[in-house]
């Protein structure tokens, strides 16, 4: 599982004009499910994401984590993250996840995500066409991963 996680001042997403998710100070959380994935995958991610120490602390140094500050996060499934591009020009995503697997590991994460911050965690919709915004503070983008074979 890999976990693009952007800090943010704000974010949000759209399907099809309507924003089905929203938040300000946070994380941005772009999920992509490898075909080998479960749920220690998806457990291990959500819990290393609401722990990330990225936040600046009272002096500036990045040692604080969504559950110091309190900050928010949108979780935005992205099976593009499992793109190949090694070969060719256009990517394959063989390594993704079919759609059934994908789908109930986002989901998982999402509720442990939850577990850990101890609220509802705004999302995108899995399979849909979606538009996301957001503001990259820093900027900074951490590339997350955990394979199932690790």
């Amino acid at each position: 599982m890999v976990a693009l996680v952007q800090r943010v001042s704000d974010a949000s997403v759209e399907i099809e004009d309507t924003t089905v998710g929203t938040i300000e100070d946070g994380l941005l959380i772009l999920l992509g499910v490898h075909e080998d994935d479960t749920r220690t995958e998806s457990a291990w991610c959500a819990e290393k994401c609401a722990n990330l120490r990225v936040f600046p602390d009272a002096e500036g140094k990045m040692d604080e984590s969504l559950l110091d500050v309190g900050g928010d996060a949108l979780v935005v499934p992205q099976f593009t993250l499992y793109g190949d591009t090694s070969k060719g020009n256009r990517p394959s995503f063989t390594e993704a996840a079919p759609p059934d697997q994908a789908d109930r590991l986002y989901e998982h994460f999402v509720v442990e995500l939850e577990g850990h911050l101890g609220r509802d965690v705004p999302t995108g919709e899995f399979g849909a066409l979606m538009d996301v915004h957001l503001t990259n503070d820093g900027p900074v983008t951490l590339w997350v991963e955990r394979r199932a074979d690790d």
